[in-house]
C-alpha cells in the first residue's frame, strides 16, 4: 500500500469517526420547551420572563408574556427556573429519553419574605392618649414643616426618586412592547395633533410645571 492510499484510507476513518462522534452528539440534544405558570393560587397564571438557565453551561433564555420557553438541552442537564418574587426551582432532564424533544408544564411558588417581627406598645388607656394628644404644642415650626412634606412638590420629588421594582419595569417594558407591535409597519401618530395632550400642556403651564426650580 502506498502512501497515498494510506492518506485516503486514513482520512475516511477519521470521517467516519467524526460523523460517528456527531451523531452520538445529536441524539443528546433535546428541545426542551414548556410554560412556566403560577401554582401558588387555584388558578395557574402564566410567569412572563422568567429565566431558564441551564447549570454549569452560562447559557439559557426566559419565558415571554406568556410563559412560553423553548431552548436545546442535553439529556442529564440541570435547568433552573427563577423569577422576581417567586422561590427558585431546579429540574433535571432526564437520561433515557427515546425522543429528541422534551415538554414540561413548570409551577412557579411565590416567595414570602418575612420581615422582622415589630412590637408596637399603646398608650396605656384611651383617656390618656386623649389627654397625651390634647396637651401636645405644635409649634408653627412643625407645622410648616408638616405643610412642606406634605405637599405635591416634595410627593412629586420622592416618587420619582423612589426607584422601581421588579414588577414596574416589566410593565413598563410590555407597554412599550405592545405599543410598537400596535403601530408595526406604520408611523406612530404626533403628539401634535392629540387634543388630550394639549390640554395636559396648558394644565402644566397653568400649574406652573415648566418654571425653572430654584436650588
Amino acid at each position: 500500500m502506498n502512501f497515498k492510499a494510506l492518506f485516503l484510507f486514513a482520512l475516511v476513518l477519521l470521517c467516519s469517526e467524526a460523523v460517528i462522534a456527531q451523531e452520538d452528539i445529536d441524539k443528546n440534544l433535546v428541545q426542551f420547551s414548556g410554560m412556566v405558570l403560577d401554582g401558588t393560587d387555584a388558578e395557574l397564571i402564566p410567569v412572563p420572563f422568567t429565566n431558564v438557565i441551564v447549570k454549569g453551561k452560562g447559557r439559557g433564555t426566559y419565558s415571554d408574556f406568556n410563559g412560553f420557553f423553548s431552548i436545546v438541552v442535553e439529556k442529564g442537564d440541570t435547568i433552573e427556573f427563577s423569577a422576581v418574587g417567586y422561590k427558585t426551582v431546579h429540574y433535571g432532564i432526564p437520561t433515557d429519553l427515546d425522543d429528541n424533544r422534551y415538554s414540561l408544564v413548570q409551577l412557579m411558588t411565590r416567595d414570602t419574605i418575612n420581615l422582622p417581627e415589630t412590637v408596637v406598645f399603646p398608650w396605656p388607656s384611651k383617656e390618656h392618649f386623649k389627654l397625651e394628644f390634647l396637651a401636645m404644642d405644635v409649634t408653627s415650626e412643625m407645622e410648616a414643616r408638616a405643610l412642606r412634606n406634605v405637599a405635591n412638590e416634595t410627593l412629586e420629588r420622592m416618587r420619582s426618586a423612589v426607584p422601581s421594582d421588579g414588577r414596574e419595569h416589566a410593565n413598563y417594558y410590555l407597554r412599550q412592547q405592545a405599543r410598537s407591535y400596535y403601530y408595526i409597519g406604520q408611523q406612530p401618530p404626533m403628539n401634535i395633533f392629540n387634543p388630550i395632550a394639549w390640554k395636559q400642556f396648558f394644565d402644566s403651564w397653568k400649574r406652573g410645571d415648566f418654571k425653572k426650580k430654584k436650588k
